[in-house]
């Protein structure tokens, strides 16, 4: 039995927790504010409850949301109806059943703040309280912004996006997306069992804080949302590049990285919760093996390639353009006009579609103006070589 601490108690460190517990290990999760809120819209794809029905099927409050409302830069609208809805919680509702799953699977949950790691000896050690204890094992789960283990580099600024919002007494039937002219994020507002959660991320290095609550308020105002009383949050959270996922140090001899710590969220999205519970899970389930080693390697077979293709084309979904308007504008433009076309993007909200089978649909379902324009989005092979790629992949 080996004794793990595991620093950081949200999604991605209860899910490790409960994996490490389960398997007989003696473990302590050390967080600060354990069950907390933060400005996130809290939704879980489709492809995060196919992996863990339990999300579903439990009696914590949630709200399924089957519509989405996505309005251009130039204020064009357009409506999804999903197939499959997103779950969607208060982030102190999930944070608090998956830390009470780690609990009940014989984790040991310490209200502490770690301050530093030493990782050189044969085994880590980690100050909390002002005592330095020594562990067989080190998970880091301690976010965006951690800095404790020395033999990995922090993330920065151009790795990094700002998140704000406000947590809003009313309730709504569908989500907002908003995107802005020239800016690399979105606001939203995600409704969930008793308030709404209205926000805005955007990169840190191209965005200024002042420069997110301006946009922030002009949409409430707009959408005449009340924020009067309604708690305000800020956040950061990782936007990796693709060099950040494919060459940063996630494991050492006696530590790793999981969930927002490790950079595991889809740029393009935001999405950060199905990868920081699947992360946790994986790391879990190599340490339980005894072979930490399979980490990294199930780490990229699971999702790590999906978001390497997000991040090579997040600025130019952002900020790219088709026939000299935005390419956000036109994706509404098509989804207005296009239902095929609407159903993808709705399938790819729902996390029914991911990004390594996206080519293979779009030319084998879509008509030659749109699957142009993705090829400009994604920077694909051009509509001349649809022919040859369909035959290359097989595609109808």
């Amino acid at each position: 039995m080996a004794e793990i601490a595991i620093v950081g108690g949200g999604p991605s460190g209860a899910m490790c927790g409960e994996q490490l517990a389960r398997a007989g290990n003696n473990v302590t999760i050390f967080d600060e504010h354990l069950a907390w809120e933060k400005p996130c819209g809290g939704g879980l794809t489709h492809k995060a409850v196919q992996c863990f029905p339990f999300l579903l099927d439990n009696p914590y409050p949630k709200k399924l949301v089957s519509e989405i409302d996505i309005i251009s830069s130039e204020e064009h609208h357009a409506s999804l109806e999903m197939t499959h809805p997103i779950v969607i919680y208060s982030r102190t509702v999930l944070n608090g059943m998956l830390l009470d799953r780690a609990q009940a699977a014989g984790c040991t949950v310490q209200r502490s703040h770690v301050f530093n790691v030493d990782t050189a000896g044969s085994k880590p050690r980690f100050c909390v309280d002002g005592e330095w204890r020594t562990t067989d094992f080190l998970v880091l789960a301690a976010g965006a912004r951690n800095q404790l283990v020395p033999e990995t580099r922090a993330l920065q600024r151009n790795e990094l996006e700002m998140t704000q919002g406000y947590f809003v007494p009313q309730t709504a039937d569908a989500i907002t997306i908003k995107f802005l002219p020239h800016f690399e994020g979105y606001i939203w507002s995600f409704p969930r069992c008793d308030h709404l959660s209205v926000g805005i991320c955007g990169s840190m290095e191209t965005h200024t804080s002042p420069e997110l609550r301006t946009h922030l308020k002009t949409f409430v105002e707009k959408h005449k949302i009340p924020t009067e009383g309604a708690k305000f949050y800020s956040h950061v959270l990782p936007s990796p590049q693709e060099h950040t996922l494919s060459k940063r140090t996630i494991l050492g001899k006696n530590w790793a990285l999981i969930g927002d710590a490790a950079a595991w969220v889809d740029p393009l999205t935001g999405e950060g919760l199905f990868y920081a519970i699947r992360s946790g899970e994986l790391l879990g389930k190599a340490l339980a093996e005894g072979c930490p080693e399979k980490y990294p390697a199930w780490i990229r077979a699971s999702f790590s390639a999906e978001l390497e293709f997000a991040s090579r084309i997040v600025r130019r979904f952002y900020r790219g353009s088709v026939l000299g308007t935005a390419i956000t504008t036109r994706m509404v433009q098509l989804m207005r006009r296009s239902p095929v076309f609407r159903q993808l993007v709705g399938d790819l909200f729902s996390g029914s579609q991911d990004y390594t089978s996206l080519k293979r649909r779009l030319w084998g379902h879509l008509g030659i103006s749109v699957s142009e324009f993705i090829s400009t989005v994604l920077n694909l092979e051009t509509p001349m070589a649809v022919p040859a790629a369909r035959a290359e992949t097989g595609a109808d």
